[in-house]
C-alpha cells in the first residue's frame, strides 16, 4: 500500500455502466461499441470519432489500485475522456452522465483514501447540466467538473454556459478540461492528431476562455489545463501582440499573458525543461501531477518524473505531488 501523499489529477476511467449504455442505446445517435477477440473494447461515434483500445486497465478498479501501488500514487482523480457525452441526445446524454458520476462516487465510497472523481455534465443542454450539477454536488467523492475543450459546435466562451460556470464557481468546484481530438486530414498521419492536435486544442480552448471573457466574468472559477497547458504557454507573446494591434482582440482589460496564472496545469509535458519553464511562468503553486492513465502515451512513472526533477527542492516536489491539488480539491 502506498502511504506517501500523492495524487494523479489526470487519470481516465470507463465504468462498465457507461459502456453498456452506449452499447444498448447508442445506435439511435450513431454510436456503437465493439469488442475484439482479445477482449479490447472500442467506442465509435459517427464516422470520425473512435475511442480505444479501452483495455481492462481503464475499467477494472482492482487492477488500477495495483498499478497505483506500483507507481507510488496514493490517489487517482477519476475522469472520463473522449467520446465524452456531447454527441448524445438529451436523454442518453443525461443517462451517460448519471452512470459515470454514480460510478466514480461508488468507487470513492469503496476506496475513500484512494479514489475521487470529476463529474461529467451534459453541457450540450446547459439546463440539464445545471440539474446534474446540483445532484452530483451532493455525491460523496465528487471534487470537480470535467469538460471538453469544446461542446459540439460551441466554444467554451459561449454565453449559454455562463449560468453553469456561475453555479460551479459558487460550489467551489474546479473545472478540468480535456481535448476532444481535432479531426483534420493533415493530422491523420504519424499520430499527429494527439502529438499536435491535442496541445493546440487546449490552447484554442484557453484562448476562448480568456478573450471570451469567462475568466473575468468568474474571477473565482478555477480551470485546469491538461498536458502542461498544451501550446498555450509558448503562444503568450503572440496573444499579447494580437491584443496590442487587433481590435477584435481588445475584449479584455489586460494582456492575455496575465491570465496564465488563472489556470492550473498538470505535469504531462514529457520534458523537464518544459516543466521548468512552465513553473517559472505560472508558479510552483499552479502545477499538479498528472499521468494520462492509462493511454499508451501516458507516463508510466508519473511520481518518478517529479521526484527526479533536479531543479526542485523537497517542498516543491511535495506541492506538485500532493498539496497543490489537495488545496484545490479541498482534500484536507
Amino acid at each position: 500500500m502506498v502511504t506517501a501523499p500523492t495524487i494523479d489529477t489526470h487519470a481516465h476511467y470507463f465504468p462498465e455502466s457507461y459502456i453498456k449504455l452506449i452499447a444498448d442505446h447508442g445506435k439511435r445517435v450513431g454510436a456503437t461499441v465493439t469488442t475484439d477477440s482479445s477482449g479490447v473494447t472500442f467506442i465509435q461515434v459517427g464516422l470520425s470519432l473512435r475511442t480505444g483500445p479501452i483495455t481492462r486497465r481503464f475499467i477494472d478498479i482492482d487492477e488500477r489500485l495495483k498499478e497505483m501501488d506500483r507507481q507510488g500514487v496514493k490517489m487517482h482523480a477519476l475522469s472520463l475522456t473522449q467520446p465524452m457525452v456531447y454527441w448524445a441526445d438529451d436523454d442518453l446524454g443525461m443517462k451517460l452522465c448519471v452512470a459515470f458520476n454514480d460510478a466514480i462516487s461508488a468507487a470513492h465510497r469503496a476506496h475513500p483514501d484512494r479514489l475521487i472523481g470529476f463529474a461529467c455534465l451534459p453541457f450540450q443542454n446547459p439546463r440539464l447540466a445545471l440539474d446534474e450539477l446540483e445532484r452530483v454536488s451532493r455525491l460523496p467523492g465528487i471534487k470537480g467538473i470535467y469538460m471538453a475543450t469544446a461542446v459540439r459546435d460551441r466554444e467554451l466562451s459561449d454565453r449559454s454556459f455562463f449560468p453553469v460556470y456561475e453555479r460551479i464557481s459558487d460550489l467551489e468546484l474546479p473545472i478540468f478540461l480535456h481535448p476532444m481530438m481535432i479531426n483534420n486530414e493533415r493530422l491523420k498521419q504519424f499520430y499527429l492528431i494527439n502529438l499536435c492536435g491535442n496541445p493546440f486544442d487546449t490552447a484554442i480552448a484557453a484562448a476562448h476562455l480568456i478573450f471570451g471573457g469567462v475568466m473575468d466574468a468568474f474571477p473565482k472559477l478555477e480551470i485546469s489545463l491538461p498536458h502542461a497547458g498544451g501550446a498555450l504557454p509558448i503562444l503568450r507573446g503572440r496573444f499579447d501582440r494580437g491584443f496590442e494591434i487587433r481590435g477584435e482582440c481588445k475584449t479584455i482589460p489586460r494582456a492575455p499573458s496575465e491570465y496564465l496564472r488563472r489556470f492550473t496545469y498538470d505535469t504531462i509535458s514529457y520534458n523537464e525543461d518544459i516543466m521548468n519553464d512552465l513553473i517559472k511562468l505560472v508558479g510552483i503553486d499552479r502545477i499538479m501531477m498528472g499521468s494520462d492513465y492509462c493511454f499508451d502515451i501516458a507516463y508510466d512513472e508519473p511520481v518518478k518524473f517529479v521526484t527526479q526533477m533536479k531543479s526542485l527542492n523537497d517542498r516543491q516536489r511535495e506541492q506538485i505531488l500532493w498539496s497543490n491539488a489537495a488545496r484545490l480539491l479541498r482534500l484536507a
